[in-house]
Parts: structure tokens; sequence; C-alpha cells
């Protein structure tokens, strides 16, 4: 018996509702390219995961982008022994969002999902994902950045690139990064019906935004993971890839999608609150430094820079101790309080930054007085820094 490949859709990148008679209850996209040596392995891990909680009612599609190894060929050869597997072989076309969309709009599930075809994503995650679908979520992402989640062996430079693109997101598209602790993931799902006749038009790598900015997403959960390191293949992250996810952020942005948002971020007043007292107290360290400085004959913008750190200090243990109570009572010993510090701080600097040139703008061009230009400076400063204390901080990345 010959296995025929799935013809590969045309047009444009829009998922339409499920018209099928014999539709399934998942569809699991894996996009790929060279990646023969995992192929097999991944696909008795995933079918055998799915075969015992579905029962046979999902499917699995392999959308490969005519890779060079021939995956798509291994992929056929094992359709026999795996009858859920379906494969598509792109020609023409590459690149890994709009594989997903492709494989979106050949499957007949009614939750479609994706996961990558390298075994850096666990499988196992599948199932807490389906319960929180099952509970009622338009959409769920497999995030590092919960609790549960981290990541296994990354470099310092790797998690400074993955916090500085998320850094940048949030400047960028505020109410679609912000909806998620983990907008990089390349594994979540979602209901057919909250993309289905929604126009796309991806770019790079990062489809999860796409979804976010373009589909109409009314309630969103995440479940942890841990990202796993490669044990086959070459990685396909490259600085294009970094390129690619800002002329995507740009293009979302400039086209004014995200208004098909149905729920906007909501500012969790109780824990601003907090914040707003803890930096009150800051407010009080920052000025008396200030002034006993200026007193001493320090110049302005010594003083601000010593009198600002002192006060970043004050204010993560008081955040530490109450605003984030919840959260850092999870992630206990110096070690971890260290690394909370440390992310807090690197925030608040960029915080500082912002405060000098505010002060200085105001004090030496608008002749401001410089004790309300510096009360100004802070005020302004302190909404920056709860925005990214709130996305960033505070979240657990690291795991045993």
């Amino acid at each position: 018996m010959s296995y025929s490949l799935v013809p590969v859709p045309l047009g444009s990148f829009q998922v339409n509702e499920l018209l099928f008679e014999d539709s399934v209850t998942f569809s699991l996209i894996v996009p790929t390219y060279n990646e023969s040596k995992n192929l097999a392995k991944l696909v008795e891990v995933l079918s055998h995961l799915l075969d015992n909680s579905y029962d046979g009612n999902y499917e699995l599609i392999i959308v490969d982008d005519d890779s060079p190894d021939l995956t798509w060929q291994v992929g056929l050869d094992l359709m026999p022994e795996y009858p859920h597997l379906r494969i598509m072989r792109r020609q023409g076309e590459k690149g890994l969002s709009t594989a997903v969309i492709r494989g979106w709009q050949a499957a007949q599930g009614e939750i479609l999902g994706v996961i990558d075809g390298d075994l850096q994503h666990p499988p196992e995650t599948l199932i807490k994902m389906l319960d929180a679908i099952a509970k009622g979520a338009d959409l769920v992402v497999a995030s590092r950045h919960v609790e549960g989640g981290g990541v296994s062996d990354w470099g310092f430079m790797r998690r400074i690139l993955s916090r500085g693109a998320q850094m940048l997101g949030l400047l960028i598209l505020p109410n679609v990064i912000g909806r998620v602790s983990d907008p990089m993931s390349g594994y979540f799902m979602v209901r057919r019906d909250a993309i289905a006749n929604s126009p796309m038009n991806p770019l790079g790598y990062k489809i999860l935004i796409e979804v976010l900015g373009r589909g109409n997403i009314a309630t969103v959960a995440e479940v942890g993971y841990v990202f796993q390191e490669r044990q086959e293949g070459e990685s396909k992250v490259s600085g294009k890839q970094y390129i690619d996810y800002i002329l995507h952020l740009l293009r979302l942005r400039s086209r004014g999608r995200i208004t098909k948002l149905r729920e906007k971020l909501h500012l969790p007043v109780k824990r601003f609150l907090s914040y707003g007292l803890v930096g009150l107290s800051g407010v009080f360290v920052d000025m008396s430094i200030f002034y006993l400085l200026g007193t001493v004959g320090w110049g302005l913008t010594s003083s601000k820079i010593i009198s600002s750190e002192v006060a970043v200090m004050n204010n993560f243990l008081w955040n530490d101790l109450w605003t984030f109570r919840d959260i850092s009572s999870q992630q206990i010993g110096w070690q971890k309080r260290i690394v909370r510090f440390l992310k807090f701080n690197l925030i608040c600097l960029v915080g500082i930054g912002l405060n000098l040139i505010i002060l200085n703008l105001l004090y030496n061009y608008l002749h401001i007085n410089k004790y309300l230009a510096n009360l100004i400076a802070i005020a302004i400063v302190t909404i920056w820094n709860f925005w990214f204390n709130l996305k960033l901080s505070w979240r657990v990345t690291q795991t045993k």
C-alpha cells in the first residue's frame, strides 16, 4: 500500500472554520527542516502519548520544507506504523510560521497545536496543555517563565538576547506581548474558532505573536516546561531570526490588528498600590540621599546615581517581602533572591538612565527646580519600573 503526501494549501494564510465531517479533536503540527534523525523518535513518543490520552481522536501532521536530508521521506516511511500520521512536503515556500499555518489549514482538528521537531519541547507537557483547553482556555502556551518552567543549559548571552527581545516586544506591542510570560515560545495550542477567518501574515519563527495579535483570543493559560537541549541535528537560530522578530512586531503594530483582542491587559491594582507604597519609601530614601550629597558638594549627576541605587536596594527588599511575596515565597534561598535582585536592578538601572535624561531635561532646559524635577522624574520612571518588573522579574527560570 502506498501512502501519499498531504496537498499543500495555496493562497492566503487564513485558517477556515471546520468543515470536515470526519473531524478530530486535536491536530498537532510539527514543522521540520533537516530533522530526519529526530523524526522517528518524536513520532513514536507523540503517538504513544496521544494514543493513550485521545484514543485515536487526533492527527499528527509533519510539515516539511523540502529538507535536503529527506525528512519528508522518513515521515512517509513511518506512516504504515502510525495511522494518525500525515506528511506535507512544501516546495517553494519556506519558514516555520508559514509552515505551521499551512498545516493548520490542512488540519481537521477543533484544537490546533504546534511543537518543535527537535525534541527540545517535552511531549508530556501536551497533556497539561490539553487539560487547560478543556477547562475553557482559548490559547494555552507552554512557558519557560512560570512555575515549573526553565531552560536546561542556556548561556548568559542567550538569556540576555531572549529577555532583551521580550522587553523590546513589550515596548512595541505591550497589549500583545504582555498577555503571556513567554511570547517567544513555539510550543502552544489554540482553539480553531479563535483564529478561524482571521487573515494572517507571519514573518520568521514567532508564530505565537501572530496568533495573539490577529486572533480573537479571550482566555489565555500557561503551563510551565523546561526547554531541553537539542540531541540531534543543528540549531536553526540565527541573527536573521532576531531581525525578523523585530520586523514582525513592527508589521503587527503598523497594521493595528491588535485591536481585535477582546481582552486588554488590566493593571493589577492591588499589586500596583503595594508597589506604589514601596516606591514612596524609595522616594524618601532617594530624596534624602540626594539632598545630603548635594549639601556636601556632590554634583547633580553623581548625587542622582548614588541616591537612586540606594533607593533601588530599598525597593527590592520591600517588594520581595511584600509586593511579590506570593511569588518570592516559592523561590526559597539566597541564591534565588540574588538572581531576583540582579534582574530587578537591571530593569531599574535602565530606569535610572531614563531618570537622568528626564532630570537633566527638566532642570537644565526647562529650568524647573531640581528637587521638583527629580520628583517628576521619579514618578515617570516608577511606572516604567513597575511594568517591566511585573512582566520580567520574579519569574521562575531555573529548575533542578
